[in-house]
């Protein structure tokens, strides 16, 4: 049972379409899409030789007036992606301007791999802190002193929206006032991709205003993407106390285990469903009163077929009320970013009343006939968002958020 508010005092954001919340919103609502051919190495003879990459040398000439050159030298690209984000969410929320108790401020980041990649020599160097999976959350709390909860999730394509539910826990347990939440991601390399094509996962259509192309008939696998996603999760009492500004509220939330496959969703969306449902009861909320689902999307078969399937079991009559968007059509899947990238983006919808859309929406199928925000964004006043992230492993998350 819910015994507090708990609200959004800041958000951070990196992606292939920008490096800050500001820059990746204008240009998803505008449609824009960040994939293109792989640049980061030479993809020829892949299945794959797409991905939504992001810019390094943004991202690099941001992080020098962050850190210094041995600090800058200790993290690999990923590191620097999350910890830009950080700074951005850090600085929209003030914390670091007022007085607030340091040792009851927590950091959890969603980290699948730290991305250094053993083919580039430079990443030998540092290679032990460099490769610590824990890396952005202990380099935040070096950066601006916290002393609270300290650690990394690790839950495949649902680390990052994993790691905003349990900053959810930790603010209700009483157990902190402030949470640092998200993500990052950085796996568009050599090993990724081809491991990826061995499993048949992404799509190999080589033209980049294809490849990605959610819930349509000609689906073949996601593109993968790479960004970075932090939200500020503060209590209600401490953050009317420092008179913040919100931007949003989460209300509920679920994860579980699917306890089925591997690789694999639940069966019709079985898993799927049972973790909506109870992010919805958890929320304390009824289906009518969901007015967008911002869903997991992947662009594969099953996923957008059982996704869709579960979504039309949970609100029967309302789905035909109800918008649903995949970002993964402009950004690609960020796996463990994804989950506080697409909080982000909901919480961006709530606050601007527009849907962004999923672009590259052609060939219907006959299945799947939700409303899907076909290639063009769409203003709507809603006031709650159900955003989705199911991983690898049967990890599934579902996250309501409500406008503030």
């Amino acid at each position: 049972m819910k015994h507090k508010k708990i609200y959004v005092t800041g958000m951070g954001m990196v992606s292939s379409l920008g490096t800050s919340t500001g820059e990746c919103w204008k240009a998803l609502c505008e449609g824009k899409n960040g994939v293109r051919r792989i640049k980061g190495f030479d993809p020829e003879g892949f299945d794959t030789q797409v991905a939504a990459e992001i810019d390094p040398y943004c991202v690099e000439a941001k992080a020098k007036d962050l850190f210094g050159r041995r600090e800058s030298k200790q993290m690999t690209i990923n590191t620097k992606m999350g910890m830009l984000a950080v700074h951005e969410a850090v600085e929209q929320s003030g914390i670091t301007k007022n007085a607030v108790d340091k040792d009851r401020v927590a950091v959890i980041m969603g980290v699948v791999s730290t991305n250094n990649a053993i083919t580039d020599k430079k990443s030998q160097a540092h290679y032990i802190v460099k490769t610590m999976p824990n890396s952005i959350s202990a380099w935040t709390t070096i950066r601006y002193g916290f002393g609270g909860a300290n650690f990394n999730v690790s839950s495949a394509c649902a680390s990052s929206a994993y790691a905003l539910i349990l900053g959810e826990h930790l603010i209700r347990s009483g157990m902190a006032d402030v949470v640092i939440a998200g993500g990052s991601d950085a796996s568009v390399q050599p090993e990724y991709i081809r491991g990826f094509n061995q499993i048949l996962a992404m799509s190999s259509n080589p033209d980049p205003e294809k490849a990605c192309r959610p819930f349509t008939a000609d689906r073949d696998g996601f593109v993968m993407g790479e960004g970075a996603g932090v939200l500020i999760l503060e209590s209600e009492e401490h953050a009317q106390r420092r008179n913040a500004e919100v931007y949003g509220e989460i209300l509920g939330s679920a994860f579980i285990s699917e306890a089925a496959d591997i690789t694999a969703p639940c069966k019709d969306g079985e898993g799927m469903e049972k973790c909506m449902r109870m992010a919805m009861k958890a929320a304390e909320i009824n289906a009518d009163q969901v007015d967008c689902v911002n869903a997991h999307g992947t662009s594969t078969y099953l996923n957008d077929k059982y996704e869709t399937m579960a979504i039309k079991r949970i609100f029967g009559k309302h789905q035909k009320e109800l918008s649903v968007t995949s970002v993964k059509s402009m950004l690609g899947h960020t796996v463990a970013a994804c989950g506080a990238i697409e909080g982000i983006v909901s919480l961006q919808s709530l606050r601007h009343s527009k849907i962004t859309p999923t672009i590259h929406y052609e060939n219907s199928d006959p299945e799947l006939d939700l409303d899907y925000t076909p290639n063009v964004s769409r203003d709507r006043e809603i006031d709650v968002v159900l955003s989705n992230s199911f991983g690898f492993g049967g990890h599934n998350a579902s996250i309501v958020w409500k406008k503030a």
